[in-house]
């Protein structure tokens, strides 16, 4: 018998090697340095991958379903390897100038962007189904590491890249990622049919008065027909769009409301990166106790204050506190969407559902900077961007409050029960 921790461990390991994609703005200097690239041109190669990954993701679900978590884990190590070995090879003296973006698009964003996509729904449904007792924790914590992975990944990076070079770092870290990814994939596998942790049966995880086969079981090919899966959608396009806009102006907009210099302003985006992975986990254990449809309403409160109130802060300390729990609600989005998946549809595709959801990330990852720049650009005040990303967020807000009318109504039609009302 395996022990669910060493999962939990193995999930973690893909997941962080995955995440240091978000580490992508450590080479954009380089790139226009090396190469003579603009601005644009060095960050479209992480754009194009998100896309991939969230596009992917919804046609690599059915994979992890049919074939297992190890085969798509290992899938995912070789394709994500192919990705940054390709990048290397892009980068390196081989390649003319007039030939660098193609390569570096197909490697990187394509191919490696693919291999995202099929490692980031990999452990989620083996994960929910090692801890039935804790399923908000179990996936928070495999979703944890895809934020902390340019946490702990950046420093690495900046040091090789200064050192050693870009094509150098891409093929290192081809060859490290792909050891700790083979490693981890070899270990993940469902429990035996029918286990239970110990001692679960007589201390039930809170939000289990919801059935342990989800509310309305079902395919994921029939899920996406149900309103329960649009609501889904927008609350994660919504909470991933108004995330990322904040992410993608957060050392100017720190800058401009607090005074500080642009070196502080880099360590506050450093921090985005460890509240990113902090809020992961802490949300999604959270949902256990008040459940998931709660979470998301909280999430939405608690945003629209924030997005209103972050351009008049100009004390650093305050400004820095709401910011990180903005990148703690857009964090916790991530890592509660697959238990509240597993809910409502139950367990049978939850990693097609999962995937079929995160085509919301591809679309965002698209919309957010791009319309916050130009709001900005059309305003001159990020002050009036933030304002119409928190009349968005009220539309989030609105829709989980249906969601959650919905769920329980659902639930008290299905006698599965009690009507008390706790999440």
């Amino acid at each position: 018998m395996k022990n669910r921790w060493l999962v939990a461990a193995a999930a973690v390991g893909i997941h962080a090697s995955l995440g240091s994609v978000y580490a992508w703005s450590v080479f954009k200097k380089p790139f226009i340095d090396a190469f003579g690239w603009s601005d644009f041109e060095a960050g479209l190669p992480f754009g194009l991958a998100i896309f991939l990954l969230g596009t992917s993701a919804a046609i690599m679900g059915h994979v992890v379903e049919r074939r297992g978590p190890r085969f798509s884990g290992i899938l995912s190590a070789l394709i994500w390897t192919v990705g940054l070995l390709g990048a290397g090879f892009a980068t390196s003296d081989f390649i003319t100038d007039n030939t660098l973006r193609l390569w570096l698009l197909l490697s990187f964003s394509a191919i490696g962007g693919i291999g995202l996509g099929t490692g980031y729904v990999t452990p989620v449904s083996t994960l929910m189904k090692w801890f039935p007792d804790r399923r908000g924790f179990a996936t928070g914590l495999a979703i944890m590491g895809f934020g902390f992975g340019a946490f702990l990944g950046g420093p690495v990076m900046t040091r090789l890249i200064a050192a050693e070079g870009i094509s150098f770092t891409f093929y290192l870290l081809g060859g490290v990622y792909c050891l700790i990814m083979l490693v981890s994939a070899s270990y993940l596998s469902p429990p035996p049919k029918n286990w239970t942790p110990a001692g679960a049966q007589n201390k039930p995880e809170k939000t289990t008065t919801l059935p342990a086969q989800g509310i309305m079981p079902m395919r994921a090919n029939k899920a996406v027909r149900t309103p329960y899966f649009y609501g889904l959608w927008l609350m994660m396009f919504i909470n991933i769009t108004c995330g990322i806009a904040v992410i993608s102006v957060a050392s100017p907009l720190a800058q401009e409301a607090t005074g500080i210099s642009a070196l502080a302003a880099g360590a506050l985006v450093g921090m985005i990166g460890l509240f990113n992975g902090f809020g992961r986990i802490l949300w999604a254990s959270f949902s256990d106790i008040i459940g998931r449809p709660s979470t998301f309403i909280t999430f939405f409160i608690l945003q629209i204050a924030a997005f209103r109130l972050l351009p008049s802060l100009d004390e650093i300390v305050l400004f820095e506190a709401t910011l990180l729990l903005i990148i703690t609600c857009y964090g916790g989005g991530y890592s509660t969407l697959p238990a509240y998946i597993g809910d409502i549809f139950g367990f049978q595709q939850v990693s097609a559902i999962h995937g079929y959801v995160l085509t919301a990330w591809a679309i965002a990852g698209l919309v957010g900077s791009s319309v916050s720049s130009l709001i900005r650009q059309n305003t001159g005040s990020y002050d009036a961007m933030m304002q119409v990303f928190a009349g968005i967020l009220a539309v989030a807000l609105l829709i989980s409050a249906l969601m959650k009318y919905f769920i329980m109504r659902k639930l008290r039609e299905n006698a599965t029960i009690p009507t008390t009302d706790n999440g």
